[in-house]
């Protein structure tokens, strides 16, 4: 752990042997490969050290019932990152595309699950995606210590596996959950969300055939018509409202924003279904120059409690880029992606240690900055600041008494 949060230019198996004094990266590689400990007992560990740290305990907007329709509490957010390799005998590897090169590379694709509050937000669970050609040849998997019994799984399927846990201890209720179209557009993950009351925004696409409150089924960018959009992206401003997303890498993100009625039948009693529509406010510079005049817009499918007001269902649609962040911090700061190993187990080992310490930065970020409105006068802001000492000691604890129990 300590290693993972020193500030190593690589974070592999060498570099952190050096940095602890040893000799070779054996012992390191053994933590990983074949060490007798709780590799997803540290994964829980990690979900409730973050939902606990990370969650406001003065949040009281969701009730008994999950109804979050007022609430500004927790989001949970999946989406996927790949990690490029060299070579065919990284368990899952194989030519596929991932967003972390935007094209199609040799990689492995890991799944995740993160949550994000207003005081910060971080990784909390993962699982490798085995493509069909893995799980299809029982040798390749058996050379990669890849489990008998595990069978293909879709991605967003692997999202429900990882939801399920969290359910498990009682921690969806009162929150939301969001992710891109990949997932959105997944109705197994969508029907899994509403029957067990979890709201829900999901980006779409802007051809998904949707079904109005009269049961005639129509395109999401034929639907934004109907909430005054003309063909070049004219708006009525009655029906929209302007709202920013916070700052992004470009500026500010302000954006204008509706939402339409569809038809809420299979949903849980007293909800809504809406879709979501977001429009630039005007084209950037280079998409002018790029000869694209009329504003972009995006399209999100929408379910929850009928009287969640729209700023509600803007502000989960923009907290789905914290987990793009997450993985930027894990990366760079933790090491994520900086491993020399092949096999599944010891792909777990380590992002689960990579999540452990990027966990402990933003729960201590959430701390420090909790502190500091203390001295400022804030009597919600009262909290021992976490010291980098102590913090990494708290840690590296987690790990090595599950791994020792």
């Amino acid at each position: 752990m300590r290693g993972l949060l020193a500030g190593l230019e690589r974070k592999n198996g060498w570099t952190v042997a050096e940095h602890a004094g040893a000799v070779s990266p054996d012992g390191m590689q053994r933590l990983l490969r074949t060490a007798d400990w709780d590799v997803d007992g540290v994964r829980d560990d990690v979900r409730g050290y973050v939902l606990d740290g990370l969650g406001d305990p003065d949040d009281t907007d969701a009730n008994s019932d999950g109804d979050v329709s007022g609430s500004a509490g927790g989001v949970f957010i999946a989406d996927d990152t790949g990690f490029i390799k060299k070579g065919r005998r990284s368990a899952g590897v194989q030519r596929q595309y991932t967003g972390t090169t935007g094209k199609i590379d040799n990689c492995q694709l890991g799944v995740f699950l993160a949550y994000a509050t207003p005081r910060g937000h971080a990784l909390i669970d993962r699982e490798l995606y085995l493509p069909a050609s893995w799980t299809e040849d029982p040798e390749r998997c058996a050379a990669a210590g890849i489990p008998d019994e595990t069978e293909f799984a879709t991605k967003p399927e692997l999202v429900v596996r990882m939801l399920e846990r969290v359910h498990s201890t009682g921690r969806l209720s009162g929150c939301w959950f969001t992710a891109d179209e990949a997932f959105g557009q997944n109705p197994g993950l969508r029907d899994w969300l509403a029957e067990r009351r979890v709201p829900y925004v999901l980006a779409t696409r802007n051809d998904d055939l949707l079904t109005c409150p009269d049961g005639h089924r129509e395109q999401a960018k034929v639907l934004a018509t109907l909430a005054g959009v003309d063909a070049e992206g004219r708006i009525d401003p009655t029906a929209w409202e302007r709202r920013s997303l916070g700052y992004g890498a470009h500026g500010e993100r302000i954006y204008d924003w509706t939402a339409i009625a569809l038809d809420p039948t299979g949903l849980p009693d007293e909800w809504g279904h809406w879709l979501l529509v977001r429009q630039q406010v005007e084209p950037t510079a280079d998409q002018i120059a790029a000869g694209k005049t009329v504003p972009e817009r995006a399209y999100y499918r929408c379910a929850g409690p009928a009287r969640t007001p729209l700023r509600e269902l803007i502000r989960v649609a923009g907290t789905r880029w914290a987990i793009e962040e997450c993985f930027q911090t894990a990366k760079n700061e933790a090491g994520l992606d900086q491993y020399q190993v092949r096999t599944w187990r010891a792909w777990y080992a380590h992002i689960t240690l990579a999540m452990l310490a990027a966990g402990y930065l933003a729960v201590t970020r959430a701390h420090e900055h909790q502190a500091d409105q203390g001295k400022k006068g804030d009597p919600r802001s009262t909290v021992t600041t976490i010291t980098t000492t102590t913090a990494t000691a708290t840690a590296t604890a987690t790990a090595t008494a599950t791994a020792t129990s």
